[in-house]
């Protein structure tokens, strides 16, 4: 499994929330409304999710540690690069699990 294309789609400058992004895997899968989310410690990812009630569920999520380590690690290397300049909007990663 390769994630073929990593957008940020919004970036935000107060709060916790730090970006919108979607992501394309084997050129076949988009995941829209990834979450980039500052930490007490470092920034992390929150998967798209609805409010079920009192508490909010995840609607896609990885379900092995290693892709997840992947994805999060692909994401928060082009939000890095977003907000450095250093990318255009969209970048091919590449990254495999």
């Amino acid at each position: 499994m390769t994630i073929t294309d990593v957008k940020i789609r919004r970036t935000f400058t107060e709060g916790r929330l730090k970006a919108i992004v979607s992501v394309t895997i084997d050129q076949l899968l988009a995941i829209h409304e990834i979450k980039v989310i500052q930490g007490p410690e470092r920034l992390f990812i929150a998967m798209p999710s609805k409010k079920d009630g009192t508490v909010f569920r995840d609607i896609v999520h990885p379900i092995s540690p290693e892709f997840r380590s992947i994805l999060e690690t692909t994401i928060l290397q082009e939000y890095q690069k977003h907000m450095n300049g250093d990318s255009s909007e969209s970048s091919s990663s590449g990254k495999t699990a």
